[in-house]
């Protein structure tokens, strides 16, 4: 049994449908996907993701390239640039698929990007799989994955301020770090942007042809395929008795299913789990695209929006002030599929104290007109999601937290359980973004996990 629908918890069932076990996974949604659905929450026929949209990890994840997911219709689409950064003086910094075009926008810190990026992403086929793999594993990639590790546990902004001299370079990295929802100045903030930026040069951030939801069906189909199956609408209560339980759920439900028979020791380590950020999210149906002031926004699937690493740094810390850092997604200038013709949808998000109740709807779409001025004349409708509406869509993000939990050294590559996966109950297992890798669509968590099932027998 599978408890969970999200990519963690499909990748699991099809590993262990693969490997001969009868495998029926429970979800207790109407429809599966967890983190990756989409749906009209706008308009009719404006398809917006409804949590995770940009998945760099998700292409790149060994997982997923397991199994044939193209024959049951996931398509990706890239972005001519994946992700833009614009600034105050009308410019933006781009992380391009060639390092030679990204370095060329940093002026003299060009040649120190492409130091730090240049032999990380050559090793990335290889060292996906270390960066991706559970706690002390055996490296694929030993020496690329010491590089990486050298800086990976570093802070963001002590990575940026070490390795770049220019508002420029710094403003890029630190942005993507961002995704890591840790202050810049924690470690291993550096880790994230490290990741994301090595696989934006060698992979890209791609994303569906029609949306997230698309990832959900396609694992749907192929665990199907392999004889699985899959029941909407059953919510677990209560953790069952059976050979074997895969649990794609966070610590907080997991106790929640099965605290009379977990040991102290263990629901305690559960109850401290810490939770991270939760993001305040809008998506917009747009009359025309966004009227972005650096034209080469307009050619980007991601933007970020926050000006100066000093600035993203200051509301990574504490979420304060008038000027969030944005991150921002325009699916439909690449994906003729998410909108009417000539209509267009776009998705932002900011970080935010976990659970907070506060309306940054006003403070988010500011920010976006601060880099393209007429934003606003071209909303037709917008949707808000305070991180208290995503846990409701989502149980498994706890306060609005898309990660499964706070990503600092504490927790960042044992998660929730010191046991690879295992729980002290006989034959039950954890493999949400609460157990490692952590959190991304990629499948790993659930791969990981089923592999390691399989091995105890």
């Amino acid at each position: 049994m599978v408890i969970g629908s999200g990519p963690n918890g499909l990748s699991a069932a099809i590993e262990l449908a693969a490997a001969g076990l009868e495998v029926t996974v429970h979800e207790a949604a109407a429809e599966i996907g967890g983190g990756a659905r989409t749906g009209e929450l706008t308009l009719p026929g404006f398809k917006h993701d409804i949590c995770s949209a940009v998945h760099p990890l998700g292409f790149a994840s060994p997982c997923f390239e397991r199994y044939p997911l193209a024959e049951h219709g996931l398509e990706w689409i890239h972005p001519e640039i994946p992700l833009a950064h614009p600034l105050d003086d009308g410019s933006a910094v781009v992380l391009d698929r060639s390092i030679d075009t990204t370095c060329a926008k940093l002026g003299p810190d060009g040649e120190a990007w492409r130091r730090l990026f240049e032999p990380l992403v050559a090793a990335w086929p290889r060292l996906r799989h270390d960066v991706l793999a559970p706690p002390l594993h055996l490296p694929r990639a030993p020496f690329a994955f010491a590089r990486f590790g050298r800086d990976a546990i570093r802070s963001a902004r002590a990575l940026a301020e070490s390795r770049f001299q220019g508002d420029r370079a710094r403003a890029l990295f630190a942005g993507i770090a961002a995704h890591s929802a840790m202050p810049l100045e924690t470690r291993p903030s550096a880790a994230i942007g490290l990741v994301l930026a090595i696989a934006g040069h060698a992979t890209g951030w791609p994303f569906p042809l029609g949306g997230a939801q698309r990832i959900s069906k396609a694992l749907a189909a192929h665990l199907q395929a392999c004889g699985g199956q899959i029941r909407t609408g059953s919510r677990i209560e209560t953790l069952p008795e059976a050979d074997l339980v895969i649990c794609d759920i966070t610590p907080r439900q997991l106790l929640a299913l099965a605290a009379d028979r977990l040991p102290k020791r263990y629901r305690l380590m559960l109850a401290k789990y810490r939770y991270g950020p939760g993001v305040f999210k809008l998506d917009w149906a747009l009359d025309a695209p966004i009227p972005w002031r650096a034209e080469v926004c307009r050619k980007a699937g991601t933007l970020h929006l926050g000006g100066t690493l000093a600035e993203i740094a200051e509301w990574e810390s504490g979420h304060e002030g008038p000027a969030p850092f944005v991150i921002l997604s325009q699916p439909s200038i690449f994906d003729f599929t998410r909108a009417p013709l000539s209509k267009h949808t776009a998705w932002a998000y900011c970080h935010v104290p976990n659970g907070s109740p506060v309306d940054r709807a006003e403070a988010i779409e500011s920010q976006v007109e601060r880099f393209a001025p007429g934003f606003r004349a071209r909303i037709l409708e917008r949707h808000v999601m305070t991180p208290g509406a995503l846990e409701i869509h989502n149980p498994n993000l706890v306060g609005g937290d898309l990660n499964g939990g706070a990503m600092d050294l504490a927790q960042f590559r044992l998660r929730s359980t010191r046991l690879r996966y295992r729980t002290p109950l006989d034959g039950v297992y954890l493999c949400s973004s609460s157990s490692p890798p952590g959190g991304g669509v990629h499948g790993m968590c659930g791969y990981h996990a089923a592999r390691a099932a399989l091995r105890q027998g």
